[in-house]
């Protein structure tokens, strides 16, 4: 047994000052499981994992499954890997509102003759939470943050045909000493028919989950919850028309057993610049807003290496303002 202090006082001070975040699990699972019960992707685990990666794939609605020219992201797909002509380390930096971070660093290297190999890390989180008891009292300020860390391989063993294999490890810190951590694995083709058009097909998330164990707040009185990712299954188009230095994009996908579908594209006016712009999350059922975007690229040579400065903005609904993704790349 653990060293009571014998003041009621005290106990009832420490009871309050966990009731919070225990009616905050309560609620998020309760919640959750409804959301789940309507077949809500919105609301499911990992959404901020759903967000997008780097600023070429939000300003093209994240519409990037396709997409193999200049590299493609493993985030999208890792039958893109294979692709990579160059050594390539692009880190991104995410301006949100609502106190909210979003950020990318990926480093994607080719292995010759026909395969490649990537590693990338997404980190997202929400600070400045004021945490505070049933009667107002300020606790302190705390966070919550969720990231990923993620190794994909793939190979072409034929010029048009690729496919890949992404392994994720998932962590998730909701409140002190409350932390998920989990494995999930993306598969992906993809498959060039003619010239100016690509095929893709991804499944994402396969094993993906959250599993939840407050006993280390609340001991004997502790529950353990799962919440399982969404599968992701999405199959996707590009097409570079001939007549112009140009990409565009479509794709479907079902979340779970939502579908939605996004849109993007991308021309160069000129060699070193290109402008961009997609859109994302266009729902059937019209739960949500569609989320437009757009952006820019600029090539410069620095230390006689390619480098690449590239900028996002996406409309985001539901929030005071939308979201600003820095990204710059470099070839080596």
């Amino acid at each position: 047994m653990g060293k009571d202090s014998g003041d009621p006082m005290s106990r009832c001070m420490n009871k309050r000052r966990f009731l919070l975040p225990a009616l905050l699990l309560s609620i998020t699972c309760m919640m959750q499981a409804q959301l789940q019960s309507e077949n809500s992707f919105s609301s499911m685990p990992g959404s901020a994992m759903r967000m997008g990666f780097g600023a070429r794939g939000m300003a093209m609605g994240n519409s990037l499954s396709a997409v193999y020219e200049d590299g493609g992201t493993s985030y999208y797909n890792p039958a893109l890997v294979p692709f990579q002509s160059d050594k390539n380390l692009s880190a991104s930096y995410g301006i949100l509102s609502l106190d909210r971070s979003l950020n990318f660093l990926t480093y994607t290297v080719p292995l010759k003759p026909n395969a490649g190999l990537s590693i990338s890390v997404i980190n997202s989180g929400v600070a400045n939470i004021d945490g505070r008891t049933s009667d107002g009292l300020q606790t302190g300020m705390t966070s919550t943050s969720e990231d990923a860390f993620m190794l994909s391989f793939g190979i072409r063993p034929k010029p048009n045909f690729s496919f890949g294999l992404t392994v994720k490890v998932y962590y998730s810190s909701l409140y002190q000493g409350i932390a998920s951590t989990t494995a999930a694995f993306d598969v992906g083709i993809i498959y060039i028919p003619a010239q100016d058009i690509t095929c893709a097909v991804v499944v994402q998330d396969i094993n993906g989950h959250y599993k939840w164990d407050s006993s280390s707040l609340y001991g004997e009185f502790g529950k353990s919850y799962i919440e399982d990712f969404p599968l992701r299954k999405r199959i996707a188009i590009a097409w570079t028309p001939a007549a112009w230095p140009a990409v565009v994009t479509g794709e479907l996908e079902f979340i779970g057993s939502d579908p939605l579908m996004r849109f993007g594209t991308e021309i160069y006016l000129v060699d070193v610049f290109a402008l961009r712009a997609g859109i994302d999350q266009i729902l059937f059922n019209r739960e949500m807003p569609a989320k437009p975007s757009l952006g820019f690229l600029f090539h410069m040579n620095i230390f006689n290496r390619q480098t690449d400065f590239q900028y996002a903005y996406v409309f985001e609904p539901y929030s005071p303002s939308g979201i600003h993704i820095l990204s710059i790349g470099l070839n080596f």
